[in-house]
């Protein structure tokens, strides 16, 4: 709790940080929804905006992992894990703390996004329950990923490492069904962004929102025809993997 306590209130001290976090949705759907729109046919029609906003969503949450990732290499750059590690405190408080701070960050991102859809034609259809699931989906998904951003921090050495990783998330975040349907890729495209877990995300978000793209073919993957179990499995899977990792290499780094 202090942990997750003194990374927020780092904020007042950088409100460019603040600033990002409530003009990215703007930006986001103002240029992808309404560049893209014009050009791009969704499976079984519909508003393009409503196609697009869940993958905005979960696209959202996904880049959450640069901000964990910044701040502890930041961090590391600067001395103060040295500094934690000395102190007498549990060792997954780091990491613990840096994972929640980020999922209240992402939180309020998502609201925002969320209010700018509705502004701009996005709705949910299926009801309270299924909008609130959806939702849910991608928080964990955001706090998933947050792990995984904490773990690479921690093996960079400072924030100018840290920054050259950062691109290689954005193919991550493209090869996927977030802006245009799987099915128009080149075979082995196709193939990775069909079992990429973004697209799986995306698609039980379409799904839990009453929003159009779902999969018509029948041998669709199995991730985008079971899209929410898909993307529980992936959250599921981050987390057994990358929440030891991240808190074995904040106790040994420096050993």
């Amino acid at each position: 709790m202090t942990i997750l306590v003194r990374n927020l209130l780092k904020l007042k001290h950088q409100p460019g940080q603040i600033a990002a976090t409530f003009a990215f949705p703007l930006v986001s759907v103002v240029l992808f929804g309404y560049v893209f729109g014009s050009a791009i046919p969704i499976p079984g029609g519909g508003n393009y905006r409503e196609y697009l906003m869940p993958g905005l969503f979960v696209m959202s949450s996904v880049f959450g992992v640069m901000g964990s990732l910044m701040v502890i290499a930041k961090d590391n750059g600067l001395g103060v894990m040295d500094r934690y590690r000395s102190m007498p405190m549990a060792r997954s408080a780091v990491p613990f703390g840096q994972t929640a701070a980020d999922l209240v960050i992402g939180a309020g991102g998502l609201a925002i996004m969320a209010l700018c859809g509705l502004l701009f034609g996005w709705s949910a259809h299926n009801g309270v329950g299924a909008t609130l699931a959806g939702f849910g989906i991608i928080l964990l998904l955001q706090y998933s990923v947050s792990w995984v951003g904490v773990y690479l921090g921690a093996l960079a050495k400072n924030e100018e490492t840290a920054a050259r990783i950062g691109p290689l998330i954005m193919p991550i975040t493209m090869i996927s069904n977030v802006f245009v349907p799987t099915d128009g890729m080149p075979p082995v495209l196709q193939v990775m962004a069909d079992w990429n877990p973004v697209s799986a995300a995306t698609a039980a978000c379409r799904e839990l929102f009453g929003n159009p793209g779902l999969p018509l073919a029948e041998d669709a993957a199995w991730p985008l025809q079971h899209p929410v179990l898909a993307t529980l499995g992936w959250c599921v899977l981050l987390l057994v993997v990358f929440v030891p990792l991240a808190v074995r290499r904040f106790r040994n780094a420096g050993l």
